[in-house]
């Protein structure tokens, strides 16, 4: 009489380690199929292999079931399979690279199809053919242009030329082409309201007195015969000097001792003076000579002539005094 078992709960015992197959790498379909069955022959279970690698059970789980999508980023898991292939006796890298094949890195670029010859596109060839040759004729296009130029002879001048003028007998002579006419949208200077420059007002250059300061800026003063005040007179006083310089136009003056030092420095305006003191070496320097009248003693003596000139050279010596002899 059969046992009745229907009412008994069935015990699956562990098999014995060291028995059936030996495990080996390239046993079962996958990689996780291979780690399973060795585990399985060295009767051990997930738990041990857990306590071992330090991996978590489930991730031991899904390796050898080969559920992807339950394990962590794939450089994590290719470390957990090393682990485990390590502790199962088997070559990690071998091991790792099985599970690459099984599992393909879907970032990786993809291996071409077996038995299909690679073969480049011929257009691509003929398109860098042709880009080249347009970018060859454009070049020596170039070089061509620059020759011819640098070879032509530079335009000339329009020659005179003569026509026919109806109603004017005899040729008409035509000069060269004048220049363009002025731009008429110009504008005009702007002049700042308030800075204008001033009116010169009508005064007597003849009649003594101080001249407005500045109206005469721009006005060379006529050489009187006599030395006449026309506007500040600086230097010495009239009784300590001989020679007087008179600004006809705006310049500078400088008068410099024989020591070299600075005895007076000014821009003298028109009708301004400088009466120079009675010092051994005193010379006068300026840029402009010819705008400066000399009078000696009060008497015109021309413009000066120099930009350094030497005041003793200006004052005539004194006549030497005549020797009375005892008859």
């Amino acid at each position: 009489m059969p046992l009745d078992a229907s009412g008994v709960t069935p015990i699956f015992v562990r098999r014995a380690a060291g028995q059936g197959e030996p495990p080996r790498l390239d046993y079962g379909p996958d990689i996780g199929v291979a780690l399973r069955h060795a585990r399985e022959y060295r009767g051990m279970s997930i738990q041990d292999v857990a306590d071992e690698t330090r991996i978590r059970r489930a991730y031991i789980a899904a390796i050898e079931d080969m559920r992807l999508d339950q394990l962590p980023s794939r450089p994590f898991t290719i470390g957990y399979v090393k682990s485990y292939a390590e502790l199962m006796g088997f070559e990690p890298g071998a091991a790792i690279a099985r599970f690459k094949e099984a599992s393909p890195d879907p970032d990786g670029a993809l291996r071409a199809p077996v038995g299909v010859p690679q073969e480049k596109d011929p257009r691509l060839g003929m398109i860098g053919i042709g880009g080249a040759a347009v970018l060859a004729c454009i070049i020596t296009w170039n070089v061509a242009q620059r020759a011819i130029n640098a070879d032509a002879p530079p335009p000339s001048a329009a020659p005179e030329i003569e026509v026919m003028s109806p109603g004017v007998a005899g040729p008409v002579s035509l000069g060269a082409p004048l220049p363009a006419p002025t731009e008429s949208t110009t504008p005009q200077l702007y002049l700042t309201p308030g800075l204008e420059a001033p009116a010169v007002a009508a005064f007597d250059l003849t009649r003594p007195g101080v001249v407005p300061e500045g109206a005469l800026q721009q006005t060379v003063l006529p050489m009187e015969p006599t030395f006449i005040a026309k506007g500040p007179i600086f230097g010495a006083p009239a009784n300590a000097s001989v020679v007087t310089v008179q600004a006809r136009k705006a310049a500078l003056i400088v008068a410099r001792g024989a020591d070299g030092a600075v005895y007076f420095a000014r821009q003298l305006n028109p009708g301004e003076a400088y009466r120079a003191p009675r010092l051994k070496g005193l010379t006068i320097e300026t840029a402009s000579p010819q705008l400066f009248d000399l009078y000696v003693g009060g008497q015109a003596r021309g413009q000066l002539t120099s930009s350094q000139t030497l005041v003793e050279d200006l004052v005539p010596a004194a006549p030497a005094a005549p020797v009375r002899t005892q008859g």
